[in-house]
């Protein structure tokens, strides 16, 4: 659980936090009633400063009473990923003091109340926090945050901030720690805690259900305890069902096609799709959205062995497409294969997949936006614009019928990639296009900023969660 959550309307001893953050709108002058009001004159006539300068480099100072405050001044017409960055950037120094209890006090009109304080919340929360780490020396957690000048209800916040660290925090798991067997346990426990139904298609399941594509990665696997796991959520009023995927390759070699140091680094986050459908899996849960979710991960790892699949392989997928393997570190598309298959085939209402699945987009996009493609425009548009809102940033890509063509075999219904990159996300999408049920609307998120080493938005970790809140207001809008 995350730092207990309190709002309230503007009150005395707010001033008397040992940590306060006070957020305002931008404006020619500053509010006559901006709490530490005094203080803040005087730091900007020391370091000689304008007020507007605030809204680009907030400002923070000790109080005479000994209390640590900053200063964000929020110009509300940017958009959600600026506002919260600028968030961020204030709260850091408070953070870096691991206090125990920080004050926010929101200042504007009501509209400019309730969105600095949902955004300031959601970076408290994310943020105060640490990951799973395996050092001695341990951090204090955030335990209480105070919202002061805005007493509504912020349990959305929290069921948002919820998810994203539990995204986080199973994808800086050590790969000795999440291995396919010790995932599924996990999940095991977290579907009895929420309330989700738990069903898994295993290796033995798998073979004899014909799904070739999966099992010829997770066959490289001496254990084999790879696995298609099934997580439901169903709310009684639902009317409408949404089918969640997301790749769980727990680590990746490269298989045959072995990767090198440099590129084998940090591949036990080739799990983050699944983790990013675990988190908004469990802010829906929170929220009790009034839907039914069906979550299919696929999980397994893409290890060398004398079973591992290699090149030029032919193998079947479940639904009977034949597949010419041409790189075995393309396998994050071969788990999909099968695996959206039998989300389409439940006939959901919409169908988005999330996976780290090609670094062709990273290299598209650098690693502050990630790639959506889909097949339908409506659902395209819905997407990039729910980004903007969001600050979970989406750039829209085509997947024309003519890209197909660099994917045609002479041995197989298909080729499973190309040796020559390029536009390889593309192919991708095109390559899994085959394998969804005909009629199902689908998007496909490639999470090309699922890692930045400087933060990202709200988020302050190399780890940022993308994709958990995007994914949530999706399904709200949808």
């Amino acid at each position: 659980m995350l730092a207990q959550l309190g709002t309230f309307p503007a009150l005395p001893e707010m001033m008397q936090a040992s940590y306060a953050l006070v957020v305002f709108p931008r404006g020619k002058s500053l509010p006559k009633d901006l709490p530490h009001l005094g203080l803040l004159k005087t730091v900007l006539a020391r370091r000689d400063m304008k007020a507007a300068e605030i809204a680009k480099s907030p400002v923070c100072a000790n109080a005479g009473n000994g209390s640590l405050v900053a200063w964000a001044m929020l110009d509300m017409e940017k958009d959600a990923f600026s506002i919260l960055a600028l968030i961020r950037k204030a709260m850091q120094p408070l953070l870096e003091e691991h206090p125990s209890e920080i004050a926010i006090i929101v200042v504007g009109d009501e509209a400019q109340r309730k969105r600095a304080a949902e955004l300031s919340a959601f970076v408290a929360l994310a943020n105060g926090t640490p990951l799973p780490v395996h050092r001695k020396e341990e951090n204090r957690i955030l335990k209480k945050i105070a919202i002061y000048g805005f007493d509504g209800s912020l349990e959305h916040v929290r069921a948002a901030a919820e998810g994203n660290f539990l995204c986080r925090s199973l994808t800086v798991l050590p790969p000795n720690e999440l291995t396919p067997l010790l995932f599924r346990k996990r999940l095991q426990k977290l579907a009895k805690a929420h309330g989700w139904k738990y069903d898994e298609f295993d290796m033995k399941a798998l073979r004899r259900m014909g799904a070739g594509a999966f099992v010829a990665v997770a066959q490289g696997s001496e254990t084999e305890d790879a696995a298609i796991v099934h997580l439901s959520y169903r709310h009684p009023k639902a009317k409408k069902t949404v089918a969640l995927v997301g790749k769980g390759i727990c680590f990746d070699t490269g298989g045959h096609n072995l990767k090198p140091a440099r590129y084998m680094h940090n591949m036990h986050e080739d799990m983050n799709g699944s983790a990013v459908v675990l988190g908004i899996l469990l802010g829906a849960s929170m929220q009790k959205l009034p839907m039914n979710l069906d979550c299919w991960l696929a999980i397994a790892q893409n290890h060398i062995s004398p079973k591992a699949y290699k090149q030029n392989d032919i193998v079947k997928a479940l639904n009977g497409t034949t597949i010419e393997v041409v790189h075995t570190d393309a396998e994050g598309r071969m788990v999909l294969a099968d695996t959206l298959t039998l989300a389409s085939r439940e006939k959901p209402g919409l169908m988005m997949d999330f996976a780290t699945l090609t670094g062709s987009m990273e290299e598209a996009l650098g690693n502050r936006y990630s790639g959506v493609l889909g097949n339908e425009e409506a659902l395209l548009a819905l997407a990039v614009e729910t980004g903007k809102r969001t600050g979970e940033r989406l750039c829209a890509f085509p997947m024309d019928e003519d890209y197909e063509e660099d994917l045609e075999s002479k041995f197989a219904d298909i080729k499973q990639c190309t040796l020559e990159g390029g536009a390889d996300h593309i192919l991708a999408m095109r390559f899994l296009n085959r394998f969804v049920e005909k009629g199902t609307p689908w998007l496909h998120v490639d999470l090309s900023a699922s890692r930045s080493d400087e933060g990202l938005g709200g988020i302050a970790t190399e780890v940022t969660g993308f994709g958990v809140v995007w994914g949530l207001e999706m399904l709200k809008a949808n």
